[in-house]
């Protein structure tokens, strides 16, 4: 069976909107270490080796939305989508306490060989989708764990994160500051964007409209949660666009 480093959705939806989720999947492809990383299967369901309910809020969003969604198929701790291709956490050894056996000893060939084989197939297939209309905008969407082992909880229901262009994630988040029953993150769980990451890649070098919004896992869990979570968040979207005049 043929194997996808990622999943088109709606590629003829008329949106401008572009709906990316990286961090979808937790597929170890068997060409990689045979299909298993050494992770135990109750820690390759956890956070650190994918967004958990990021996939169907990211479908969701894009059906609201009208747009199209592109979804990584393969896990982070094989390759982390979301890194610039210099990033020294691009196959992660160690995160929130579990070691990642099958990267331990990955070296540079191995590295080449993931890369061209998923992470590069699915920026180019990122690109290609970006690139065709001029007035693109780019939502990057995102889950985080409750709490990391040995540290407080996060007390964020959603949160946005920015770095230099700020056009769109200003109105949105002012939009969802005025909710009384949501504790917003400005820059929460995490502080901006990281040097050639998928947004500083694909939005911010183009001057694209973009959001990155990250969702509390447990609060998009199931399929009617993240239904409901993306009718809320859709309009909020295109309402702080007309507001940025972008």
């Amino acid at each position: 069976m043929t194997y996808y480093p990622f999943e088109v959705i709606g590629a003829d939806r008329p949106a401008r909107w572009l709906v990316t989720c990286d961090h979808a999947a937790n597929t170890v492809p068997d060409f990689v270490s045979g299909g298993d990383l050494g992770v135990a299967p109750e820690d390759m369901a956890r956070h650190i080796a994918y967004d958990i309910g990021a996939a169907g809020l990211a479908r969701a969003l894009a059906e609201a939305l009208d747009a199209t969604a592109i979804l990584s198929n393969f896990s982070r701790l094989v390759i982390d989508p979301n890194r610039g291709e210099d990033d020294p956490t691009l196959l992660m050894k160690l995160y929130d306490g579990t070691i990642i056996p099958g990267n331990r000893y990955a070296d540079e060939a191995e590295r080449e060989a993931r890369l061209n084989a998923l992470y590069r197939p699915y920026h180019t297939a990122l690109a290609e989708l970006c690139a065709r209309r001029a007035d693109t905008v780019v939502v990057s969407v995102h889950s985080f764990t409750p709490q990391f082992k040995g540290r407080a909880p996060r007390p964020w229901h959603v949160g946005l994160l920015y770095a230099a262009d700020t056009r769109l994630a200003k109105p949105f988040l002012e939009l969802l500051k005025a909710e009384p029953d949501l504790c917003v993150g400005d820059n929460q769980p995490y502080s901006g964007h990281l040097p050639g990451d998928s947004i500083a890649r694909h939005a911010i070098a183009y001057e694209r409209p973009n959001i990155l919004i990250e969702l509390r896992n447990d609060l998009i869990a199931t399929e009617a949660e993240q239904v409901a979570w993306a009718q809320r968040l859709a309009p909020m979207m295109v309402q702080a666009a007309e507001i940025a005049n972008v």
